[in-house]
C-alpha cells in the first residue's frame, strides 16, 4: 500500500481545506485538460504539517510534482492557471459554427493594395501553447 492510500483515515482530520484548479497540456501530444483539486493541510502526530490532494472524490499524487498527460503518459505536460484550456476550446468552438443562411452570398471585397484576402486561421491549442515553448540552446 502507497503512502498516500494509506491516509485515507486522515481525511476527516484537516485542519483546511482549500479549493484550487489547474489547466494542463501535453508538450508531446498536444493534448489538454482541467483539474480542480481540494488541497487538504494536515498535521501529523508529531507536529508536521503535510497536504493531500484530492481530485473527484480520491487521493492522488501532487499535481506539481511530476504531471503525467492522460492521453499520451507523457510526464512533458504544461501547468497553467484554470480556464486557459477551456477557453481555447470555446475559440475552436466559435469559429467551427455554420454560417448564417440568411441573404445573399457576397464576395469578399478586394484589399486596397490588391493583394489577396487573407484565409481564416485555424486555432489548435499547440497554437496557443507557442509562447511558452523554449528554443534549445
Amino acid at each position: 500500500m502507497s503512502e498516500i492510500e494509506g491516509q485515507t483515515a486522515l481525511r476527516g482530520a484537516a485542519t483546511a481545506v482549500v479549493h484550487e484548479s489547474y489547466s494542463f497540456a501535453c508538450m508531446r501530444c498536444g493534448h489538454g485538460w482541467e483539474q480542480s483539486y481540494e488541497i487538504e493541510h494536515h498535521t501529523d502526530a508529531d507536529g508536521h504539517e503535510f497536504v493531500m490532494y484530492v481530485a473527484n472524490g480520491r487521493i492522488v499524487p501532487s499535481p506539481l510534482s511530476r504531471p503525467t498527460c492522460q492521453n499520451c503518459d507523457a510526464h512533458v505536460v504544461r501547468i497553467m492557471r484554470p480556464g486557459r484550456v477551456s477557453a481555447a476550446r470555446d475559440a475552436a468552438h466559435r469559429s467551427h459554427r455554420p454560417a448564417p443562411q440568411a441573404g445573399p452570398v457576397e464576395e469578399p471585397e478586394p484589399a486596397a493594395d490588391g493583394a489577396e484576402p487573407k484565409e481564416h486561421h485555424h486555432w489548435h491549442l499547440s497554437d496557443l501553447l507557442h509562447p511558452f515553448q523554449r528554443k534549445a540552446s
